[in-house]
């Protein structure tokens, strides 16, 4: 149940989350950021799933999950750090564009597209031997639908049993590539059938009624009765990175009817209307959250820079030997 408290939390979660995309997508203007991948209109879904599952459970994001990672508890500085190149970044320069940070149980999203749907279902039916009561969400796009890894990821937990709920964030576009050049299909969600899983359709703008659909079937498949297949409908509002130009294969007109169903707009509206909210608390609550994110940039911005030779840091546990002669060349 979305309680009053729960749905402010998640409101001030998503409005945090795209605070801190547009600092950064700022950020790498100026050069301070090498690329970025905002979160724009899609924050419902990440948000709401990670208030649906519990904190003993398994993050698998992609590059669009900020809203998770901050709903997971994760400090806007360390997420700073990571994008800065600063010596508070968990992965130490690794991975542009990704996060993973153990200690909040996040894995670390993979560069290539659905690389990471095996190893989620690998790394649940691993923790379901070991006696863990846990699950793992999956978040993907809809152009990783197309890759042979989500089919053989669906289907080995549709056989298992894993304990692991797929979550696609159907923003439309795979980059510049429609749904209707991805599939046939008359939604993603439908694909779940020839893998004897469930599947479902939600508004992933609809913050309620994704929390209720992760809450269902992270519950499902928990109590061992099978993996589900959540389709969320949203729309990518800003460009797929900052090295995309989303004039070349859309209209702007699109994306401003789109604006229209804006996931941080229609909480705002249902906070309104349960009278939780009003304008001048709506206003404090964004300068209060503006100024906690030029202070913790101020703060990141401070930290010593990584230095280069941490590009051979977590790589091997046993470093390999021509590895360490380069390393002591630099």
């Amino acid at each position: 149940m979305v309680t009053d408290d729960l749905l402010l939390r998640m409101y001030r979660d998503m409005v945090l989350a795209r605070l801190f995309d547009s600092t950064m997508v700022t950020l790498q203007r100026t050069g301070k950021v090498a690329a970025y991948t905002s979160s724009e209109g899609q924050e419902a879904v990440s948000v709401a799933a990670a208030y649906a599952a519990r904190q003993e459970d398994w993050i698998f994001p992609t590059y669009r999950e900020t809203g998770a990672f901050i709903a997971r508890g994760v400090p806007l500085e360390v997420l700073a750090a990571r994008q800065l190149g600063k010596v508070g970044d968990p992965l130490k320069g690794h991975e542009v564009l990704l996060f993973g940070d153990r200690r909040y149980r996040i894995v670390t999203g993979p560069g290539p597209v659905g690389a990471h749907f095996p190893v989620a279902v690998g790394f649940g039916l691993a923790a379901r031997k070991r006696g863990e009561d846990i699950v793992v969400l999956v978040f993907f796009g809809d152009g990783a639908t197309s890759k042979g890894d989500f089919h053989e990821g669906l289907n080995f937990a549709g056989v298992f049993k894993a304990p692991a709920v797929f979550i696609c964030q159907n923003n439309r576009y795979a980059i510049s590539v429609p749904l209707s050049r991805q599939t046939a299909s008359e939604t993603v969600a439908v694909k779940a059938e020839a893998y004897g899983i469930e599947g479902c359709v939600v508004d992933g703008n609809d913050v309620v009624e994704v929390y209720n659909a992760v809450s269902k079937a992270a519950a499902k498949a928990r109590s061992g009765e099978g993996p589900v297949l959540i389709e969320a409908l949203t729309y990518r509002l800003a460009a797929h990175s900052t090295a995309d130009d989303p004039t070349k294969y859309r209209p702007a007109s699109e994306v401003e009817e789109m604006r229209k169903n804006d996931p941080i707009l229609r909480c705002k509206n249902l906070l309104f209307s349960r009278n939780i909210l009003n304008t001048e608390q709506d206003q404090k609550l964004r300068q209060q959250l503006a100024e906690l994110v030029y202070r913790k940039i101020e703060e990141t911005e401070k930290m010593p820079t990584l230095p280069p030779v941490a590009i051979f840091e977590d790589v091997y546990s046993t470093p390999l030997w021509n590895l360490e002669e380069e390393r002591e060349e630099l």
